[in-house]
């Protein structure tokens, strides 16, 4: 079936939920969702409330709703355990409210043990279903306003990307635009690939239009998604590195900023450092995720990449873009991790001089192939490498970030605080700003004077032109 076939077949569903919802009640119906997980979790949470909201229901920010939605997450076996408890609390409020749909759907849902568990134990869940039939939302909505009984349709594996379905955004102006779905890496911690399937990759031209049809409703900067955007393009009849859909989205006219994650430092090719040299509109920010600085540590991980290649890489991207941020993800306590590769790890985070880290301690997640391996390391050992890494990423991140005091960067504001009459927003380096100014400027750029560095975002003032 064709993509645009499969996109008006759910498109008549939404119209069927309508009419069923509008003579089964007099009074508007509400919904509320909640999303877990990563961005590309909420660009699939955002559609599937525009969808709703379609459908004629209205969004509330209270589980004590018509029908209330979860896009689950799975990547640490914690995020499971809350929306059990979530579950729990439902429970009786349906008892209250029985005509009340309670949706569980993403990356979760694709684990058999979490869907014979809902089968069994939370029978009043209506509807379950995975990260392969997002686009068939409509049509298995429909189905569950039409019973009682519970309905799950999970699917292994899907080569279908369906598009020019309803989406809604957060903020006019910024929005995420998915490029590709799945990975082929198989890190040895992670459950990603074994829950989003393989990559696959969408057409440039579907992307371009998508973007198009943003700026015309004055989206300025993009954010593209995927679990690993370096390697974009592969699975296309017509292969397309990442970089060459980065010139091609550059030529937009009318957007003014393009940001993308997450790089695998595997796949960071020449060309897209190049590339982003060049750009007059890629953001100077790069998410280049470590996880650890030890050689030995990475094989285990499965990462593909040693201590060595990781540090070359960054040198050669300080030296093409002299003023990059760089972020990263770095995760303490993998199994078998010394002392001695910790150290390792603290060496890299003084060299590659990040403006900031996210720091995680290992979690061990069933289903994965480090979840059997030997030499867990003890809680207390783990806790204190934390304390310690944390304590350095800081240190350097406060003296990274404040390269940037006493300049005048452009500003894209995003929001008002809760302090009236303070706003904020962020440079093309991806660096927080706080300063005074009027409401009527969010979604605006202004130029602003870095005066002050707070570690991790600064105080300023705008700079009249």
């Amino acid at each position: 079936m064709s993509q645009n076939k499969e996109t008006e077949i759910q498109l008549q569903y939404i119209e069927k939920c309508k009419e069923l919802l509008a003579k089964s009640s007099t009074k508007r119906p509400t919904f509320h969702i909640q999303n877990e997980g990563c961005q590309m979790n909420s660009i699939q949470t955002e559609s599937i409330a525009a969808i709703m909201e379609k459908m004629g229901y209205e969004m509330v920010d209270t589980e004590d709703a018509d029908a209330v939605v979860f896009n689950t997450c799975t990547v640490r076996e914690n995020a499971n355990q809350k929306i059990y408890g979530h579950l729990g609390h439902l429970k009786s409020i349906k008892r209250e409210h029985p005509d009340m749909k309670i949706v569980l759907f993403g990356c979760m849902m694709q684990e058999h043990h979490v869907v014979e568990k809902i089968r069994k134990d939370y029978k009043y869940v209506n509807l379950v279903f995975g990260t392969h039939n997002i686009h068939k939302f409509p049509e298995l909505f429909y189905r569950t306003l039409q019973t009682d009984d519970q309905i799950i349709d999970i699917w292994k594996e899907s080569d279908e990307i369906v598009e020019g379905m309803p989406t809604s955004r957060k903020y006019s102006f910024k929005t995420g635009v998915s490029v590709m779905f799945g990975c082929n890496n198989f890190c040895s911690y992670c459950i990603v690939p074994y829950v989003r399937g393989r990559e696959k990759s969408r057409e440039p031209q579907a992307i371009i239009r998508e973007i198009e049809e943003l700026v015309a409703d004055g989206v300025t900067e993009i954010m593209l998604l995927g679990q690993n955007v370096n390697s974009y393009g592969k699975t296309l009849e017509t292969p397309v590195t990442f970089a060459e859909l980065l010139k091609e989205v550059e030529k937009i006219e009318g957007l003014k900023r393009i940001r993308f994650m997450t790089s695998h430092p595997k796949d960071l090719s020449d060309e897209l450092i190049q590339t982003m040299a060049e750009s007059r509109k890629i953001c100077h920010h790069l998410h280049l995720p470590l996880q650890s600085g030890s050689s030995r540590v990475l094989k285990e991980m499965n990462r593909r990449y040693d201590k060595e290649k990781y540090l070359e890489l960054v040198n050669k991207i300080r030296k093409a873009i002299p003023d990059i941020s760089l972020t990263t993800d770095i995760m303490v306590g993998f199994p078998g991790e010394t002392e001695e590769d910790f150290q390792e790890t603290l060496d890299v985070v003084r060299k590659a001089n990040y403006d900031t880290a996210f720091t995680f301690i290992y979690s061990k997640r069933s289903g994965t192939p480090a979840a059997g391996m030997e030499n867990q390391v003890p809680e207390d050992a783990v806790k204190d490498r934390f304390s310690r890494l944390l304590t350095l990423v800081q240190e350097k991140g406060r003296e990274n970030s404040s390269r940037f005091q006493g300049s005048v960067q452009e500003i894209l504001v995003e929001d008002e605080n809760r302090e009236k009459g303070t706003l904020t927003g962020r440079t093309q380096h991806n660096l927080l700003v706080h300063f005074p100014g009027e409401k009527d400027l969010i979604g605006k750029y202004v130029k602003v004077s870095l005066d002050t560095c707070k570690g991790f975002y600064y105080f300023g003032h705008i700079v009249e032109e």
